[in-house]
């Protein structure tokens, strides 16, 4: 599962080839979600409202970047690293 992002402490991770909608997963601490790409949503999995927010302010800003790397990762490339939040 490669990293594509770290910001405070927040794991940014993608599947090789993974099911769809496209979507990044995120960890942090013991929490766990997936966020769909399109929608920005939780699809599953919890995060706190806090880490919530840093995560989609994040996306927002890279969503494009997003969608580059979920097609490498369905073509099992090697993925982008997307800046951090900072």
């Amino acid at each position: 599962m490669p990293e594509i992002s770290r910001f405070f402490g927040i794991v940014v991770t993608m599947y090789y080839n993974d099911h769809n909608p496209p979507h990044f997963h995120v960890r942090y601490g013991q929490q766990r979600g997936i966020i769909e790409i399109g929608s920005l949503e939780v699809v599953a999995g919890r995060l706190s409202p806090r880490v919530l927010s840093l995560v989609i302010e994040w996306a927002e800003l890279h969503r494009d970047e997003l969608r580059v790397d979920w097609n490498l990762a369905r073509q099992r490339a090697l993925l982008n690293r997307i800046d951090p939040l900072e």
